[in-house]
């Protein structure tokens, strides 16, 4: 290892970094003498730098030889930078292996993920190792680089700090925050807050202040730092608190880092204030006056005292007792309730019974002077003994309170009432008092008993407790209550009720599974278990759909998809827990709602029409039927040409596929379109189809003739030609196809001096010599030649003029030319030619060549001589006629293969109809 002082630095990093880079290089110059050594290279960096920062060069900062060095190139053999381990800091990082520059790569350097958050980290190619003191020691990446070839090797150790950067925004680690001040705690108190903000960034970038948005005018928060750095905030008291005033504040405590710009977090502050005893009862009266009669019963209610406590909990229990000035007879004759503060009276009243009773109470709290109250109670005497009521109760009765079950029927009886006189002096009456379905009637055949019943059933749902009373007075007007509370049992007479007898939902359709639907509520009059309803799907409904029965929240746990299914109607039943149970039904419709989640579909992903060519333009091609599963604009379907659009054009509604203009199989046999489909959904979707169209032929195009190109042109024919010889050919064309392409010759009109030695080959429109030609058959010969095609329903034709010179030499061609000028006197002779669509092979006659080869059997050798020089001489002016094939034609009509190669350059003569 060498030196530690002996160090690199990166270039460009500050006047800092390049002070130490001078400090570290200028240690023992040995130190670059000899290449084997270690050598250690510190840079730094800020975290979250994108991928290709230049970090150092290597090469560079080591000093190590490079190009424009001074041992000459060819000498020094390449550097070579290497990583010696690809682990977690090798990721971070991008050496170049020849130039030994270090970038950052596209993984982002993220100190915090990095480094742990409480403690500094350095990390060692794989691994992490925790430094005590975050603010002390860096986040480093560690890299070992060998730097070869052997002459110039040495193990560079690279340490690499990461600079912390304000990228997190300081968190509570819990939401809302709870704090307990009791209400006498003094001004200037300090709570500690439990669970300060808490920011991975360090130094200025960490959590510096805090503040609350709303103090109230009584708080504020102050921040202490320990020894390690941790800033914690205080809750400081500032004012009185008084919990029967406000017993809770409310507010938002912000936690801010010294970031640029800084960043916060925020949670919620609840501070409670709890209660101490400081406040102690107070009654609202200091005297109460009270009248008892002198033949009050025993347990007859006096009066009640009650003392208010402002605080909570056990520091607002209030007892009662009788002050102890109170006399011995009153304690006797008068009960004090030490919780309620009831007096009734205790004993019976009689002639010795003080007419006067002064009772002192005390309210009394813990911790508190007594709160003071004086009741004064006059007893009036009575001369009489009142009437006398008593009830004998046919229904359950517990101290005083009948129990009736609803439902009851009519004249339901619930006691017997003796009413009587216990002088046996006076007349005693009686009344029910109170309102109720109740009645009370005389009994019959009993004097002074009455009977108490029902009028009507009792609904528990409409009242459950009722307060009568049978009020009886005698002759001297006399009068005494006897109070009856009659509460009503509830039954499970009433069914659950839905808020709504028919539910109409919706959903978009591809929703998430186990989605929310809705929320069903129904509810029951009855009360306890006879009112708990329980939800439940009715047995129409799909097994996707669930219902919560304690809930009754409706969910459906797959996928609902609108062309399958665009409507869902079931039952769900609503049951109570009684029994026998009762339940009601409600339905449920859900409408799936559309989603654009089908492209337009072709009927067919090919589509061919057959169209006869001129078919006139924009006339109904075909339909292009195409489909939408969706509905609405989403399942609307916009169709449009993709190409040929300047020629063909589509109904976008109804699929109707037009040309523009008429169409010409002769220039375009076919034709291949893109027709896209698309819908109406936002984004939309399209699909395309393809479209062939075929033209069919129609017998739109007469024959061409390509030769002999002009009706003026004329062959010289000499005497001497055999019967049988070739003398001239009609080639014409035709630009259809099929049989409205196969064309045949004949010749419709002569004139000569013997027209009918010559024919014409119906297929080939080859003319050949019949007979043999005389002395009196030179002359002009001009035949009318007739070329027509076999169309249907109407064969087109054309005609052309083929001149014959027969003679045995061209003397005077002006001569021929002006007979050629002068209208022919032919007689049309209109005879359908003859012919095959099977090629056949013409038969040649020999009988009609007999004369001529017995006469040239018996020419001298000079005569043969002639005869061969005049043959040579027709076949080479044969030779040189061509014609030419146009390249547009689908049908091309061989002539016996007689024709050679140089004739097809012939230019096409549009000759006219006759």
């Amino acid at each position: 290892m060498g030196p530690p002082g002996c160090r690199g630095s990166p270039t460009a990093r500050g006047s800092l970094q390049h002070l130490l880079l001078f400090v570290l290089f200028v240690g023992p110059f040995n130190c670059f003498a000899s290449y084997s050594r270690a050598t250690e290279l510190f840079y730094s960096l800020n975290e979250g730098l994108p991928a290709g920062v230049l970090i150092g060069s290597l090469a560079r900062d080591l000093r190590l030889p490079t190009a424009g060095g001074q041992h000459p190139a060819a000498l020094r053999p390449p550097l070579s930078f290497t990583l010696a381990s690809h682990g977690l800091g090798g990721q971070y990082v991008q050496l170049d292996n020849r130039s030994g520059e270090l970038h950052t790569s596209a993984v982002e350097i993220d100190r915090e993920a990095l480094c742990v958050e409480s403690s500094g980290a350095t990390i060692f190619g794989s691994s992490a190792v925790s430094s005590s003191s975050p603010s002390s020691e860096p986040c480093l990446l560690l890299l070992d680089v060998l730097v070869l070839p052997q002459e110039y090797f040495r193990l560079v150790k690279v340490k690499i700090a990461i600079r912390d950067v304000n990228d997190n925004a300081p968190r509570f680690p819990v939401p809302h925050i709870h704090l307990s001040v009791p209400e006498n705690a003094p001004v200037n108190t300090r709570l500690a807050i439990e669970h300060p903000a808490l920011d991975p960034d360090m130094g200025t970038n960490s959590v510096q202040t805090y503040r609350l948005r709303d103090n109230y005018g009584v708080f504020t928060l102050d921040v202490e730092e320990n020894e390690s750095g941790e800033r914690t905030p205080y809750l400081i008291v500032m004012g009185a608190l008084d919990r029967e005033t406000q017993e809770e504040y409310v507010t938002v405590i912000i936690a801010e880092d010294g970031g640029t710009p800084p960043l916060v977090g925020t949670a919620t502050l609840t501070v409670g204030i709890s209660d101490i005893n400081d406040n102690c009862p107070q009654f609202n009266d200091s005297q109460l006056n009270i009248t008892l009669y002198g033949n009050s019963s025993l347990g007859t209610h006096v009066a009640t005292v009650h003392a208010v406590d402002m605080d909570l909990g056990s520091n607002a229990q209030v007892t009662y007792s009788y002050s102890q000035k109170v006399h011995q007879p009153s304690r006797d004759l008068f009960h004090l309730n030490e919780s309620t503060g009831a007096i009734t009276l205790s004993t019976k009243i009689d002639g010795d019974t003080p007419k006067l009773h002064r009772l002192i109470i005390l309210g009394n709290g813990p911790g508190c002077i007594p709160a003071v109250i004086t009741v004064l109670v006059t007893i009036i005497k009575v001369m009489m003994r009142p009437p006398e009521v008593v009830p004998r109760f046919i229904a359950n009765e517990v101290e005083g309170v009948v129990y009736l079950k609803e439902l009851e029927p009519i004249n339901t009886p619930i006691a017997f009432f003796t009413i009587k006189d216990p002088d046996e002096k006076y007349k005693v009456s009686c009344y029910l008092d109170g309102d109720g379905p109740f009645r009370l009637s005389p009994y019959k055949p009993y004097n002074n008993e009455y009977l108490l019943e029902t009028t009507k059933p009792l609904d528990f749902e409409t009242q459950q407790l009722y307060e009568i009373s049978v009020v009886a007075w005698n002759s001297e007007g006399f009068r005494v209550n006897k109070v009856i509370k009659v509460q009503v049992l509830d039954d499970n007479d009433n069914s659950p009720v839905f808020s709504e007898q028919l539910i109409e939902l919706s959903i978009e359709e591809n929703n998430v599974p186990n989605a929310f639907l809705t929320k069903l509520h129904a509810t029951d009059a009855d009360s306890g278990e006879r009112g708990q309803v329980s939800y439940f799907l009715g047995p129409d409904a799909p097994s996707y759909f669930a219902l919560d029965k304690t809930t009754g929240v409706l969910t459906v746990s797959t996928q609902l998809d609108r062309e399958e299914k665009e409507k869902y109607r079931y039952t769900v039943k609503a049951v109570d827990s009684g029994f026998p149970p009762r339940e009601s039904i409600a339905t449920v419709t859900i409408t799936v709602l559309d989603k654009n989640d089908n492209s337009p579909r072709f009927i067919n992903k090919d589509f061919s029409f057959f169209v006869p060519e001129n078919f006139p333009g924009f006339g109904e091609i075909g339909v292009i039927s195409v489909t939408d599963a969706d509905a609405g604009q989403n399942g609307w379907v916009a169709l449009s040409v993709l190409n040929g659009s300047d020629i063909f054009v589509i109904d976008t509604g109804k699929g109707v596929l037009r040309a523009k203009v008429s169409l010409d199989r002769e220039q375009q046999s076919s034709y291949v379109l893109w027709i896209e489909a698309v819908d109406g959904g936002d984004p939309a979707l399209s699909s395309t189809a393809k479209i062939t169209i075929l033209l069919l032929d129609i017998n739109d195009n007469p024959p061409l003739v390509l030769f002999p190109q002009s009706n003026m042109s004329y062959l010289l024919v000499l005497p001497s030609t055999l019967p049988g010889s070739p003398i001239t050919e009609v080639y014409a064309v035709d630009k259809d196809t099929g049989m409205n392409a196969v064309i045949a010759y004949s010749i419709i009109g002569r004139r000569g001096p013997r027209p009918e030695s010559f024919r014409i080959d119906p297929k080939t429109g080859n003319i050949t010599l019949e007979e043999s030609l005389m002395q009196n058959d030179y002359g002009l010969y001009r035949l009318l030649v007739k070329v027509s095609d076999h169309g249907y329903p109407e064969p087109l034709h054309s005609t052309v003029m083929v001149n014959l010179f027969v003679n045995d030499t061209v003397s005077n061609e002006s001569y021929i030319e002006s007979l050629l000028r002068k209208e022919p006197d032919i007689s049309i002779e209109e005879k359908q030619p003859q012919i095959s669509i099977e090629p056949t092979h013409k038969k040649m006659e020999s009988a009609s060549c007999m004369p001529t080869l017995v006469a040239l059997s018996i020419i001298s050798l000079g005569s043969i001589a002639l005869v061969t020089g005049m043959g040579i001489y027709i076949c080479l002016r044969k030779g040189k006629r061509h014609h030419r094939e146009d390249e547009n034609l689908e049908v091309q009509i061989p002539l016996n293969g007689r024709i050679s190669m140089h004739m097809l350059e012939k230019k096409p003569v549009e000759i006219s109809n006759i």
